[in-house]
């Protein structure tokens, strides 16, 4: 009999990994220093493991929170990691790098990694922060989604792991064009597609071959863009969340907010109001989608059903929260969310607290409160599985 849902919880600023028992919050492992990397996220890997890059000591670090030992992999690979995926066997890795602690990208390092059998190679591509697909159906192909100028350059794989020592240059086996401002991507691997979001909406292409095939661009259906794209492994779906309002960030509480959800098989896509302030990330729960707002006139958490009937849950303040006059993102506190599609548990973490919330979707109700003895900066980095919730299907990092 598989075990109840675990839940990962990452401190990357503190260095420290958690793995709590889902409702109830008994830790069953810990890591310390390892300091993971809350851009490129956790990958979710068949039988309810994940890989995810430890910045620091520049490792992919493949965990089995079900098993005895929870670090299954160590395997070196270039830092600072900003993208991370795999094919959809789960075999086959490709990590990014990006800015770091830097003002601008500096890095044009590419690892690929064989978890099979612990092989990998450096190479380099462009400097920037490109998001990264690795399509299987055949050899696998690394997409690379490049800005400035936009394009998805397409690798085979076996030509970058056969790579010559030395981190060398590689040109890309075959591209498409993309506008400059692409920033989200996601595979759905049954159809053959990746996908690109940029202000104009959500560009698709399928494999053919060694190459791409560009189809018609799927719009946003609002005034306002995605930024964060991800695969409902549940059903062929995409979701994002839709940013709008005024660009300057200091006026981040008029943000306006919609889940944007579209529908792989009808093609229909449906837009939903969230209120405004700051939304971001999401989560995919067995009957709910999950996402958090924060505003300085209270944070909550909110869940969409399968009609996209809304439900809001109030969520204890963060100090250090981010607050009217200043930006989102510089010196603040921010919340992580999580949810297993095999499961109706969804956990947001209160930053700058150590505390991770856990509710039952089903009732929009606070189950447990878990006090770490770690405060969780910036939120943290939170993942739920359970050993066959199928999370695999969406295979990039999140």
């Amino acid at each position: 009999m598989n075990a109840g849902p675990l839940l990962l919880v990452s401190d990357h600023i503190g260095g420290s990994v958690h793995v709590l028992t889902v409702p109830d919050g008994v830790e069953t492992h810990r890591l310390t220093g390892r300091h993971l990397s809350e851009h490129a996220g956790f990958l979710a890997l068949p039988g309810g493991r994940a890989a995810c890059v430890d910045d620091r000591r520049g490792e992919l670090l493949v965990l089995d929170p079900f098993g005895a030992e929870l670090v299954e992999a160590a395997v070196p690979v270039a830092v600072p990691g900003e993208h991370l995926a795999c094919d959809p066997s789960g075999r086959w890795v490709a990590v990014t790098t990006g800015l770091g602690m830097d003002d601008s990208p500096w890095s044009d390092l590419l690892t690929v990694v064989d978890l099979a059998t612990g092989d990998a190679t450096r190479v380099r591509t462009r400097v920037g922060e490109p998001g990264v697909t690795v399509m299987g159906d055949g050899e696998p192909l690394v997409v690379l989604r490049h800005r400035e100028p936009g394009a998805l350059a397409v690798h085979r794989f076996a030509d970058l792991l056969g790579a010559e020592p030395g981190c060398p240059p590689v040109t890309p086996h075959a591209h498409l064009a993309l506008p400059d401002d692409g920033h989200g991507d996601a595979q759905a691997p049954r159809l053959g597609h990746v996908f690109a979001a940029t202000g104009e909406g959500v560009h698709r292409a399928r494999r053919d071959g060694d190459a791409l095939v560009p189809e018609p661009t799927l719009p946003w259906g609002s005034p306002a863009r995605g930024w964060y794209l991800r695969l409902d492994t549940r059903r062929p779906a995409l979701w994002s969340t839709l940013r709008g309002g005024p660009a300057d960030p200091l006026r981040w509480p008029e943000w306006t907010n919609q889940a944007w959800h579209h529908d792989l098989e009808t093609d229909r896509t449906t837009v939903t109001d969230l209120g405004s302030g700051l939304v971001f990330r999401l989560a995919l729960a067995k009957g709910y989608t999950a996402f958090t707002r924060i505003h300085p006139d209270g944070d909550e958490l909110v869940l969409l059903d399968a009609d996209h009937s809304v439900r809001r849950a109030p969520l204890p303040a963060m100090d250090g929260a981010p607050r009217r006059g200043g930006t989102p993102w510089e010196g603040v506190q921010r919340r992580a969310v999580a949810a297993s599609p095999g499961a109706d548990w969804v956990a947001v973490t209160r930053g700058g607290h150590g505390e991770v919330h856990v509710f039952d979707a089903r009732t929009a109700t606070e189950a447990t409160r878990c006090k770490l003895d770690t405060p969780l900066h910036h939120g943290g980095h939170a993942m739920l599985r359970t050993q066959d919730d199928g999370a695999e299907g969406d295979p990039v990092g999140r």
